[in-house]
């Protein structure tokens, strides 16, 4: 079992998932794994970073395959022991000119975007590893570290227990265009992962029974995905705040902004290098920080949710 830190980027082959990868080989003391679902597209980004000087690895993952993460998963338990830094890049989202149903959209949209960066995180955040703070020396170092020199324990905390799931600003202007009765539920302190589920999937089945917006749901397929997102990672920071709350593990969700990427299109003002900053800030996150966690953050600044 390797003692060197390791960081894993979903969704990296390209886009702002490509500029993370690329920040966190220059930045991060470990190994960084720019992860995709079609491994020579992904091997191509490797061989791109490595013609930069850079040293990615890359492991195949599809976040919308369960088998795919579980295979991540016991990948990194046996070779690692776990893991230190986790981005939920991973995401879809559909042209604006796109004729697909709207139905069809949202279901497709939520598997990947919501339901699919769920799956990660049920069987990649128990992988966490946590700090401790070490009994003769007045310094924090990884669990799974404790035997190496000093100076390699101060290596391996460098950026330990850091989770960030990307999410959208247009996650708070769908936010806005629910009713007050979901803003309600969404904005909720005490909601469980298991109520998020259940309004979720309700969004999918009043699309198909076209009574979304009826039923008080804005017109957004995308929107919504990340709504999920974004409250998921507020239930995600209270558990962790209640179940782990000594492992001093910081997560949040973000919005890298307007970028221009396939998804976005040529016209966003940020390019992708712009829009791994606020990610791959809240990657790095030093080790005696205690937050942002449990937040939304754009910019490099927490937003009101």
């Amino acid at each position: 079992m390797s003692n060197v830190p390791v960081a894993v980027v979903t969704g990296s082959n390209k886009g702002i998932g490509l500029a993370i990868v690329r920040d966190l080989c220059k930045q991060f003391k470990g190994d960084v794994y720019l992860t995709a679902r079609d491994p020579a597209r992904g091997q191509e980004a490797v061989a791109k970073l490595q013609e930069e000087g850079l040293h990615p690895l890359f492991h195949q993952l599809d976040i919308d395959d369960l088998q795919s993460i579980k295979v991540l998963r016991d990948f990194l338990k046996e070779k690692y022991g776990g893991l230190n830094v986790l981005v939920n890049n991973a995401g879809i989202a559909f042209k604006v000119s796109d004729r697909t149903p709207f139905a069809v959209q949202a279901e497709v949209t939520l598997k990947t975007n919501f339901f699919g960066t769920r799956n990660i995180c049920t069987e990649l955040l128990p992988l966490i590893k946590p700090y401790a703070r070490c009994p003769t020396r007045n310094y924090v170092c990884c669990l799974n570290s404790c035997k190496l020199p000093r100076k390699k324990r101060e290596m391996n905390n460098f950026g330990t227990g850091r989770v960030v799931n990307v999410s959208s600003m247009v996650s708070i202007s769908a936010l806005g265009g629910c009713s007050q009765e979901l803003q309600k539920k969404f904005r909720s302190d005490t909601i469980t992962e298991d109520e998020l589920v259940e309004l979720m999937t309700k969004f999918v089945e009043d699309t198909k029974k076209s009574v979304h917006e009826k039923e008080g749901w804005p017109n957004t397929a995308y929107g919504v995905s990340k709504i999920g997102v974004t409250v998921l990672s507020r239930i995600q920071a209270r558990m962790l705040n209640e179940k782990r709350k000594g492992d001093h593990i910081l997560l949040n969700a973000c919005c890298p902004g307007w970028v221009r990427t396939d998804m976005a299109g040529p016209k966003a003002p940020k390019s992708p290098e712009e829009g791994a900053e606020t990610p791959v800030y809240l990657a790095l996150l030093p080790s005696d920080a205690d937050g942002p966690h449990g937040q939304f953050v754009s910019e490099k600044t927490v937003r009101t949710w």
